[in-house]
């Protein structure tokens, strides 16, 4: 098999001083033509057409083409996913070379947005509790510790402690639980459990630390990192707590470091000139008025301040900075941490060049979806699931790491 590597432009854009976002921006090329190839990925040739024009050099001198035929990165792994919600972190696994024999997903939103983009996967649409229960050998037709890779993420919830500790039964009555119930009846090789960073203080530790104990004592051991998806070739600050599982029995074969970041973070100029149009929500009138006043990287304190007091009332009185009202993001920056509701008073997120939130299709820009991916339900339903979402590369960048890791038994 044939694989195209584009290392050569990479290096060439170093020795010319230049970033992708000039590279994108002199050659014409989209977004999604730099994502794709940012991933070694096949493009048009009118688009490696287009580099070579901008940059002034022949197509050997930013791409080649490789026999991949003996390589076992075109080993495919197996993976389950739960909590899927939208998908973004199950299709950054699949670009990573993993195969998904099953996602649950409870939402039926959601599950109808995997089902619409990926017919070939096997989508569960119950709750998890009625899938944890069953013989999942059998389900899964995939027997005890061949499974490569458990995935997802379950919402933080406190647990209740009464007397000692009981391993698994101390998460009975949290979703965190059927978590851990595939884990002890499927046994894979790797686990990936991401979560929001305030999980590490979550219930002043006590949280994490039941479920690290209960990895523990169901035969794995632990890394954990704290990464920003900005770091990874997404245009957001979005901090996530990535854990990593390694069954004890492969600890000594096998060794996964979590991906180094990249030189280059992302802005919202990267990916917000050329996105596609898209259904979106709209502020009233008066607000909009409101942010007519207020300069991109601006917030409250950028308008007159009478205006500022009649809009935030009570919140005017209010103690600390209060930045994330009124805020304006700035093409030069990137976006902040993508929220469920496109226009919370104290969490706004107005569109740099135009006062109004940002359209769900942009939304997914910054969560670094490609545009191909189409999201179901009503307009409030798909700004849920992808605020939701894990970004994609943040999860290719991840699930590379794991799939090096066990390409090494």
């Amino acid at each position: 098999m044939v694989a195209v590597c584009y290392n050569n432009l990479w290096k060439l854009l170093i020795d010319r001083n230049m970033n992708k976002t000039e590279l994108k921006e002199s050659s014409g090329v989209s977004f999604n033509v730099m994502a794709r190839m940012g991933k070694n990925e096949t493009v048009s040739f009118e688009s490696i057409e287009k580099i070579c024009i901008a940059l002034q050099c022949n197509i050997g001198d930013i791409m080649e083409f490789t026999d991949d035929s003996k390589s076992v990165k075109q080993k495919f792994f197996s993976t389950i996913e739960l909590f899927a919600g939208a998908g973004g972190l199950a299709l950054g696994i699949e670009e990573a070379g993993f195969d998904t024999i099953g996602l649950i997903e409870f939402d039926k939103a959601a599950s109808d947005t995997l089902k619409c983009n990926r017919p070939n996967w096997r989508v569960i649409n119950d709750d998890i509790a009625n899938i944890s229960c069953l013989d999942l050998e059998e389900y899964f037709n995939i027997k005890k510790g061949e499974l490569d890779l458990l995935s997802g993420g379950a919402p933080c919830q406190a647990f209740s402690y009464a007397g000692k500790r009981l391993g698994l039964e101390d998460a009975r009555g949290t979703l965190f639980y059927h978590y851990a119930k595939f884990l002890e009846q499927l046994q894979p090789k790797m686990f990936l459990f991401e979560n929001v960073r305030g999980l590490l203080t979550h219930d002043k530790g006590r949280t994490y630390k039941t479920i690290t104990d209960i990895f523990e004592s169901e035969g794995y051991t632990i890394q954990k990192q704290v990464l920003n998806a900005w770091d990874y070739g997404v245009a957001q600050k979005r901090e996530r707590l990535i854990t990593i599982g390694i069954r004890n029995d492969l600890v000594q074969k096998i060794k996964f470091d979590f991906p180094a970041p990249h030189k280059y973070k992302p802005v919202l100029r990267d990916i917000l000139l050329d996105c596609p149009q898209s259904e979106g929500s709209q502020y009233s009138d008066h607000k909009r008025k409101i942010f007519e006043l207020v300069p991109p990287g601006g917030y409250w304190r950028d308008i007159p301040e009478d205006i500022a007091k009649e809009y935030m009332k009570s919140c005017w009185y209010m103690e600390g900075g209060r930045t994330g009202i009124l805020r304006r993001l700035s093409l030069d920056e990137p976006s902040l941490t993508v929220l469920t509701s496109p226009s919370q008073k104290q969490t706004d997120r107005c569109h740099p060049l135009e006062p109004r939130p940002f359209t769900i299709r942009e939304n997914a820009r910054c969560q670094s979806f490609p545009d191909d991916w189409q999201f179901c339900g009503s307009v409030g339903q798909q700004y849920k699931q992808v605020g939701n979402a894990v970004p994609v590369n943040l999860a290719y960048e991840i699930a590379v790491k794991i799939r090096e890791a066990l390409e090494s038994l």
